[in-house]
């Protein structure tokens, strides 16, 4: 029996404690639960992996899901697409391991793992099947830095085996040449011959040694079975001919064979890591923006250089010209420009003053800026961003798993494949001729292209789209982007800047104007819409003051209520003064008119007694770009919607300006994920794109979310897309990256599965011999991975 401590969330009581204990005392394989209300915890034994797995489930499914974390583990030993289920196998046999996925091109692992498990048997586990492996944590400059120096490392000694690979190889290379032009007399003796090709084969191969000894430990196949089996045959059949010959007599060799197989894969290997390791340079562009020292003034106003770790929230920071900003902060005093490309990719640098807010590793250009500290760390906005991009490269897309389950099979079928060419081929051609032909049939087969074909494409177009502003959360948003042919836009801040004014309030009754907008100001302050910011500005500029209400409430798509005064005052839609029996019939000529001009209108009404007192109407501005975003997305045979909280005439308004045919207002924010799920079931591809709270249902209902990182946290958690910048040009170039991704993808696929398809019945036939099916095995994948780096070049089409 084995042993754990879970921290669960969701208990709250003594009633709790007896529920948890009794549901895991109930649950087969469990013994001894004692569960903790003070600390959260449940203590158990467990027999095996399976009933482990079971109790989480059981306490998830009754509302005490046990708490987790998802870690990067970089690994090390990954051959080919093989290798991806047997990592993948291992993790999940790990106590406490929830869920495991594996990127063969970055050699990187997401796994999901119980808070508190000890993850000793997890590196254990790994190392048994053959792959070393460290945590790699994004947040740590240092650990980014050591897992890019071990990076380079690797790469470098790569290349010196490659260079003594090729320098023992050449003799073998040189000598056929002349000999197969009948001139014998250059070819290196016999014994000669075996000396190289041994040192070629067991010392420069013996990594392949080692991944089929991994392999075939764990009862599964990968590329280093492949090679070994054929190099290993070839070198066989030669020492086999040698040991027979006579004296005098020269016996037919293929030692030359078995080592350019060698030092053809060596090449592909060296290639293909050295072009991965290209994927990965999104991740290092961003981590290098981060500062490793900050400079702080004390409370005496004397500056002082400290690490970064010693910053905390509340500190004053001086940031020079041409400095990089160390942290995220509020401007305090100062003015300058800031180049924030990297993080938006906005190519023009934006001014900051006195309250502004500045993002960690945007660079200070040309004026000294004091920061109040906000956040530092693994909170700032730039963390975050390098955590969003790892997470997407180190997802799994669909497409991917039936890719994996393919590559299960594809090395013992290979073998298989193998072993009928040699039989078939000793009645028909020969045993010598026939083991040849096994041997290319062995070397040609790549499951490393089918491996690398999905995740390149996927780690570059994230890259990419990192570097032009735009954030995709993981491969299944990628994917699923492709195929959208229906785009819906919500109205405020996404369409138009979301910074409206109070353009008119108009007073519906004898209430005097100051006292309307004092019970304005009182439900506004509490507020966070930017109608209420509108109203509140209004209000102050006209020395306007009010303590604000009480029994305030946000009436979700109507507006707000509260106390002020002993009145009862409401403030929205006319949704809100219908649900309050407020009688607007005198003045909804004048709303209607006010509506067909754009203008967004709110009530004020009061219950003492129940009338509308104010008509507030607010206008608010087209983003510059909108217009062209919408023509963008109609020129790619997109369908475009307007849904919005806003009045019909107000956003049939907007809609008019922008050629947006299909409008619909006065949406509540559970009916706006409500036309998303029927625009679905009519079979359409739906993207949503929205910046609010009251986005956030439509955007989880939604194929694809969109969100504008200049909106809320809550929008952005909801979407599968965030746009780093409010520019409405991102959306088509969004849907532009993930089509040029997808295209990708295909292309990887068709290339690899064609490849083996054609390789391997040519190499059995004996249409290729060895030498040539080497080059064509290592040449593969680099072609997969070059393929997808040709990503990088891509542009928005404003570009």
């Amino acid at each position: 029996m084995h042993t754990i401590t879970l921290t669960l969330d969701g208990m709250n009581c003594g009633s709790c404690v007896g529920r948890v204990e009794r549901l895991l005392g109930d649950l087969p394989g469990i013994a001894d639960p004692q569960v903790n209300l003070a600390a959260n915890s449940a203590r158990f034994n467990y027999a095996d992996v399976e009933q482990l797995a079971a109790a989480t489930r059981a306490l998830a499914k009754a509302g005490y899901p046990a708490q987790q974390t998802t870690r990067v583990l970089q690994l090390q030993g990954m051959s080919c697409a093989s290798c991806v289920g047997r990592v993948e196998r291992a993790l999940q046999t790990v106590p406490g391991v929830q869920h495991a996925e594996v990127n063969l091109a970055s050699q990187q692992a997401r796994v999901a793992l119980l808070d508190d498990m000890d993850t000793q048997p997890l590196f254990t586990a790994l190392r048994h099947a053959g792959y070393p492996a460290q945590w790699l944590d994004s947040a740590s400059p240092a650990e980014s830095g050591r897992a890019e120096a071990l990076r380079n490392q690797t790469l470098r000694k790569e290349w010196r085996w490659l260079l003594l690979a090729i320098v023992f190889t050449l003799p073998l290379t040189l000598g056929m040449i002349p000999a197969l032009l009948g001139h014998h007399e250059l070819m290196l003796p016999p014994w000669v011959q075996l000396l190289l090709a041994s040192i070629v084969q067991f010392i420069f191969g013996a990594r392949f040694y080692r991944g089929a000894w991994h392999a075939l430990r764990n009862k599964t196949g990968n590329m280093d079975l492949l090679v070994a089996l054929g190099t290993s045959a070839g070198w066989a059949l030669s020492t086999w001919h040698l040991l027979q010959a006579g004296p005098g007599e020269m016996p037919a060799l293929y030692y030359e064979a078995s080592a350019t197989i060698v030092s053809f894969i060596l090449l592909g290997k060296y290639l293909e890591n050295r072009a991965k390791g290209q994927t990965l340079e999104a991740i290092r562009a961003l981590s290098a923006l981060r500062p490793d020292t900050a400079r702080r003034r004390n409370a005496n106003g004397e500056e002082e250089n400290v690490a970064l770790e010693q910053v905390s929230p509340g500190d004053m920071l001086v940031v020079r010209p041409g400095e990089r900003i160390p942290v995220d902060g509020v401007v305090s005093e100062g003015a300058s420009h800031v180049d924030e490309s990297m993080l938006t990719g906005e190519s023009l640098p934006v001014s900051r003053q006195p309250g502004d807010a500045v993002s960690a590793g945007a660079m200070n250009q040309d004026g000294m800026l004091l920061l109040e500290t906000r956040a530092t760390g693994a909170e700032t906005r730039l963390a975050q961003i390098v955590r969003m991009v790892e997470n997407a490269q180190t997802s799994k897309a669909p497409i991917q798993r039936l890719v994996d389950r393919v590559s299960a099979i594809f090395v013992p079928v290979v073998i298989l494949i193998a072993l009928l060419t040699w039989a078939l081929g000793t009645v028909f051609l020969g045993s010598e001729q026939a083991l040849l032909n096994a041997i290319a049939v062995l070397v040609i087969a790549c499951p490393c292209a089918l491996g690398l074909a999905t995740p390149t494409a996927i780690m570059v177009g994230t890259g990419v789209a990192a570097r032009h502003g735009i954030l995709i959360r993981d491969a299944l948003a990628l994917e699923q982007a492709h195929g959208v042919d229906t785009l819906v836009f919500d109205k405020t801040g996404t369409l138009t800047l979301g910074q409206p004014q109070l353009a008119e309030f108009k007073l519906l009754d004898d209430t005097p104007q100051d006292q309307a907008l004092s019970w304005a100001l009182a439900i506004q302050q509490h507020a966070e819409h930017p109608l209420a910011r509108a109203a509140c500005d209004y209000a102050t500029a006209r020395e306007i003051h009010s303590p604000g209400a009480s029994n305030f409430r946000v009436l979700a798509g109507r507006g707000a209520q509260g106390q002020v005064d002993g009145n009862g005052i409401w403030l929205g839609n006319a949704r809100l003064m219908a649900d309050n029996h407020i009688d607007l019939s005198p003045w909804l000529t004048d709303a209607e008119a006010l509506a067909a001009g754009g203008a967004t209108l709110s009530w004020l009404a009061t219950d003492n007694p129940p009338r509308a007192v104010a008509l507030l109407a607010f206008t608010d501005t087209l983003k510059p770009n909108a217009a062209a975003a919408v023509a963008s997305l109609q020129a790619q045979g997109i369908g475009v919607q307007l849904l919005s909280g806003d009045s019909q005439a107000a956003a049939e308004s907007v809609a008019r300006a922008l050629g947006i045919r299909q409008v619909t207002g006065n949406v509540l924010p559970h009916e706006k994920a409500q036309v998303i799920q029927r625009l679905r079931a009519e079979g359409k591809s739906v993207a949503m794109v929205g910046d609010g709270i009251n986005d956030a249902p439509a955007l989880a209902a939604a194929d694809v979310g969109m969100a504008m990182a200049t909106g809320t946290d809550v929008a952005m958690h909801s979407a599968g897309v965030t746009l780093m910048r409010g520019d409405p040009l991102l959306v088509p170039a969004a849907l532009s990256l993930s089509r040029a991704s997808w295209h990708k993808i295909r292309q990887n696929l068709f290339w690899a599965f064609v490849y083996n398809c054609i390789g391997i019945p040519l190499a059995a036939v004996g249409l290729l011999n060895p030498m040539l099916a080497g080059a064509m095995m290592a040449a593969s994948s680099v072609c997969v991975v070059s393929n997808a780096l040709l990503l990088k070049r891509w542009k928005p089409e404003d570009a």
